[in-house]
């Protein structure tokens, strides 16, 4: 059974930083598009960065304004989001999900995702 596992989430103060990790179970993401997406309280789900296909690109949403990474370590099978100067509107859950296929123009549009995992927990406060 495919499963997505992320894991790094916490408590920061504004200003800090945080590295997320997706990983998958029965799924090579070397081999997958992945996308990380957030929900914060109260708000619609918004998508924040991805990884293309064997790294074709990565892109980020206007929000991030160079402030997050999105990388693959091939080895572990594993993407993460490095999670830098964080503010309290950056609270929330963040989920990874992934695609066998790229979607640069559409990235962010969560229903071309055909695995989800459970999300992990991101607080920004002071």
């Amino acid at each position: 059974q495919v499963q997505l596992v992320e894991s790094g989430g916490g408590l920061v103060q504004p200003g800090g930083s945080l590295t997320l990790s997706c990983v998958g179970s029965e799924l090579d993401l070397n081999y997958q598009s992945v996308t990380w997406f957030r929900r914060a309280p109260e708000k619609q789900r918004e998508g924040v960065a991805t990884v293309g296909v064997n790294n074709r690109f990565t892109y980020y949403a206007d929000f991030v304004k160079g402030r997050f990474t999105i990388a693959r370590e091939s080895a572990a099978k594993t993407v993460f989001l490095k999670l830098h100067n964080l503010q309290p509107e950056d609270t929330g859950v963040y989920y990874c999900a992934t695609a066998d296929r790229d979607f640069p123009n559409k990235w962010s549009r969560a229903s071309q995702y055909n695995y989800w995992g459970q999300g992990t927990q991101v607080t920004v406060s002071s």
